[in-house]
């Protein structure tokens, strides 16, 4: 079996454009810049597009439009590009296009630095930009995690039509590790011409001037991310049952988690992992269950920034 040995920013291009992506839009900012530098070599070669655009403002609005037309769109950014793409995220997911971003944290706020983090939960769940909005995001822990997520992630995107996030950090995108076109939808927009259907043509729009137009779409909204969270959740336990204390963390931190537990373990204490894999919609369910446990004496979030998914833990 032939092997090849890939950066984790390399793997999550490859696994985009094996899923389907053949557009990508964005600008380089580390320490995800190998994405659009692998996108760049790749894409031509699959009859794609590759497009730096002039600002992440620019890209994510190309992807709006692009996604707007039903093809599979992907941009990657790091955190402060990510926040001057959320107008266009917000737009987005008003309109109701599918597309996959790519957000692999650095330090922050600010400018910060590009250390791995994990500082964007609150932009990533809470929503990051204007109105009652939500994305569905998924927090990796592992390079091929991520390439498996990758193979759904459009499938859920273009099924519910929601845009996809994925909160990876910069430990997934710098580590080495081993490892079609999309068909007609209904919603797209792909041209039209006299003397077709007008009540088939496709409309992208998450502008709705009269209130009550505004407030049915975002009624509709509503349902289908209720319909998400009934759906989607994604979660791991590891050593859970009847242990004495529990973990909860969330991407890479949650890997370096499980080698803290097999070292207590050999010390006599009996810990557990409990890992949200999509962290919106969160498993507010499978971590009640865990921590309320007739055993459990504490738990511990363990996290790479302040403590934001304590808030959803608690």
């Amino acid at each position: 079996m032939a092997l090849t040995l890939m950066k984790g920013s390399e793997a999550i291009a490859e696994a985009a454009i094996r899923a389907g992506a053949r557009y990508f839009f964005g600008y380089p900012i580390t320490p995800q810049t190998e994405i659009p530098e692998y996108m760049s070599a790749r894409m031509p070669e699959v009859d794609g597009c590759f497009l730096q655009a002039e600002s992440e403002v620019a890209a994510i609005n190309m992807v709006y439009g692009a996604a707007g037309t039903g093809a599979r769109v992907i941009t990657s950014s790091s955190s402060p590009g990510v926040s001057l793409k959320q107008e266009g995220i917000s737009y987005c997911a008003g309109a109701m296009v599918p597309a996959v971003i790519i957000n692999v944290m650095r330090g922050g706020p600010g400018l910060g630095n590009i250390q791995a983090s994990q500082g964007d939960y609150f932009q990533g769940v809470k929503g990051g930009g204007n109105g009652d909005y939500h994305l569905l995001t998924f927090a990796p822990a592992s390079v091929q995690e991520a390439i498996d997520l990758m193979m759904i992630a459009y499938d859920k995107a273009e099924k519910y039509r929601i845009p996809v996030l994925f909160l990876a950090d910069g430990i997934i995108a710098q580590m080495m590790d081993y490892k079609v076109d999309p068909e007609k939808k209904p919603w797209a927009c792909t041209g039209w011409k006299p003397g077709d259907d007008p009540a088939k043509r496709g409309i992208i729009n998450s502008i709705y001037i009269d209130t009550e137009s505004l407030a049915v779409h975002n009624d509709e909204l509503q349902a289908m991310y209720k319909e998400v969270v009934e759906n989607e959740q994604q979660w791991e336990e590891f050593n859970c049952e009847n242990a004495d204390y529990i973990i909860t963390a969330f991407g890479t931190v949650a890997r370096i988690a499980k080698s803290a537990i097999t070292e207590l373990k050999a010390q006599g204490i009996n810990v557990g992992l409990l890992r949200p894999i999509t962290v919106w919609p969160f498993p507010y369910d499978a971590v009640s269950k865990v921590v309320n446990q007739p055993s459990v004496k504490a738990v511990l979030d363990v996290e790479l920034n302040e403590g934001q998914m304590l808030e959803d833990v608690k």
